[in-house]
């Protein structure tokens, strides 16, 4: 069990591997209903006993319900006598399982469409009546359809495409949608979440950050009682979020280490000693550890052997400061969810790992310490909005995200002293510009990259020779979908002009436009 399961009302994601699963849960938890996403085949009676849902939503998913061996959702969960709310693969695996029918179509629908309703229904409270006369917009994605419907159930609303774009049991209160309401490309989509869970399967809405703090204090007291517990702090939200919640659960058990692997952003060390040293008045261990992690690093290229070095190297770090205060039992780390989702596969089977999270995975067994990761759970606008709850410097809770490995995964091929001395400072002059710009807020995140190729350029009369740095800014609400920020040109070429006057060693540089998907919003 989770940290808020057992205090709060919960709603059930059962995955069937959509891209967009995570959606589902970010607009279920911003209208206050803690819920969590557990993959198909790891869901069973025992499961939902202990779990004890109050509603569940099967999401979206790749494949084909015409396929042999597709995934299914257990029968225990059309037992469980609560409301279930079917997404597209959800709602054709619901029908296939309780006696409908689903085909493939010759083509699939994908993109805008307009749905009008033909019956009324609780899952359409507020909505309809402001809708234009073309009906609701929402977002279609699938190739299968429903061609006959399970016995119960009926037609709620149709689209010119689909037309069992909406349909209900009501008796049951078993939904299904042919779109994806949880995409911002359904503009009212959380509305209708919302009155699946509200509505139908009344639930009250009672998580809030308030809420999470209290339990997640309660719960490390619990897990920790009086032992000592190490926080590797890198400055980022996260782990200064865990770093302040820790400090008011456990005092002055907790020693926060913070290592400085000499791939740090530019005056990183001495702002986060600062904040955590003077005005928080914490233990604190100011790690310099910059040669041990270079010289490591010195000769690899290769991204994943960049951060299984990276993050063995902090193990070794804390278990050496472990040993140092006296033997602490625990360590704590800034695990968000999103690290734990990119990381394992939806089936259990073998996963096609994105890349690995330097923080997720648990610890070597010489170290034998337990993880304490109370922030597991949450997005990261929830981890700041904690982070508020809490107190902490708005300068810290608003800050972009920056990851792990720091510096080196900004640096794609080799790693060397002089390319990030050169990255440093171009990173500090884009975002100074941003900030001068007053776009600091509205960016997910924003930095520079310096790749591993070098481009002829001409500065004064004479002929360079040297590196091309490329500029990222993203928008997301989550990081695990993103959009590139659409600066115009005369912000970027303000910028990039400083950049190659001020910086020895850059000649070009360039703005990545890709989303994601298809790309990550780190470089490696």
């Amino acid at each position: 069990m989770t940290i808020a399961s057992e205090a709060h009302e919960r709603a059930l994601i059962i995955d069937f591997g959509s891209q967009v699963t995570q959606l589902i849960a970010r607009r279920l938890r911003e209208s206050g209903v803690y819920c969590e996403v557990h993959p198909f085949n790891r869901v069973d009676g025992d499961f939902l006993k202990s779990y004890n849902p109050k509603a569940i939503v099967l999401s979206g998913g790749p494949s084909s319900v015409t396929d042999k061996g597709s995934p299914r959702a257990p029968q225990a969960v059309f037992d469980l006598g609560v409301p279930i709310l079917g997404i597209c693969y959800g709602q054709q695996t619901m029908m296939e399982q309780l006696g409908g029918k689903v085909e493939t179509g010759e083509s699939g629908e994908f993109g805008r469409a307009f749905i009008q309703p033909v019956a009324k229904t609780p899952l359409f409270d507020g909505m309809f009546d402001v809708a234009p006369a073309d009906g609701e917009e929402v977002w279609m994605s699938h190739g299968d359809h429903v061609a006959k419907m399970a016995p119960g159930f009926e037609v709620l609303a149709t689209s010119p495409g689909a037309p069992y774009a909406v349909i209900g049991d009501k008796s049951r209160h078993f939904y299904g949608t042919q779109f994806h309401p949880e995409v911002v490309h359904t503009p009212r989509g959380e509305q209708m979440l919302r009155n699946f869970t509200h509505g139908i399967a009344g639930m009250k809405g009672d998580w809030t950050m308030q809420a999470f703090r209290e339990e997640a204090i309660a719960k490390v007291r619990a897990q920790v009682g009086d032992g000592k517990v190490i926080c590797g702090l890198s400055g980022g939200v996260d782990s200064s979020v865990v770093a302040v919640l820790l400090h008011e659960a456990i005092g002055d058990q907790l020693t926060c280490v913070f290592v400085d692997t000499g791939m740090m952003r530019k005056g990183e060390a001495d702002e986060v000693v600062s904040l955590f040293k003077e005005h928080y008045n914490m233990n604190l261990v100011h790690v310099d550890a910059g040669d041990e992690f270079l010289d490591l690093l010195d000769g690899v290229d290769d991204p994943e052997k960049k951060r299984k070095i990276i993050g063995g190297t902090f193990i070794d770090i804390f278990e050496r400061e472990a040993k140092a205060v006296g033997g602490a039992k625990f360590l704590a780390q800034g695990t968000l969810y999103p690290d734990v989702i990119e990381s394992v596969s939806f089936d259990g089977g073998p996963s096609v790992t994105i890349k690995s999270h330097h923080n997720v995975g648990g610890l070597p067994e010489r170290m034998d310490m337990d993880l304490v990761e109370p922030l597991r759970e949450l997005f990261k606008d929830e981890v700041r909005a904690l982070g508020r709850e809490l107190g902490l410097n708005d300068t810290f809770v608003g800050r972009h995200p920056f990851p792990g490995p720091g510096l080196a995964i900004r640096c794609p091929g080799l790693i060397t002293r002089d390319k990030l001395d050169a990255l440093r400072e171009a990173d500090a002059i884009y975002l100074d510009e941003i900030k001068k710009a007053g776009l600091y807020n509205v960016i997910w995140q924003a930095f520079a990259a310096i790749l591993p190729v070098k481009t002829v350029g001409v500065m004064g009369d004479s002929r360079t020779y040297e590196r091309v740095l490329a500029l990222r800014a993203v928008t997301s609400t989550d990081g695990m979908t993103a959009d590139y920020y659409h600066f115009n040109h005369e912000f970027l070429g303000r910028t990039a002009t400083r950049i190659i006057n001020e910086v020895k060693g850059i000649n070009r540089v360039v703005y990545d436009i890709t989303s994601k998907p298809p790309g990550t919003i780190e470089w490696e």
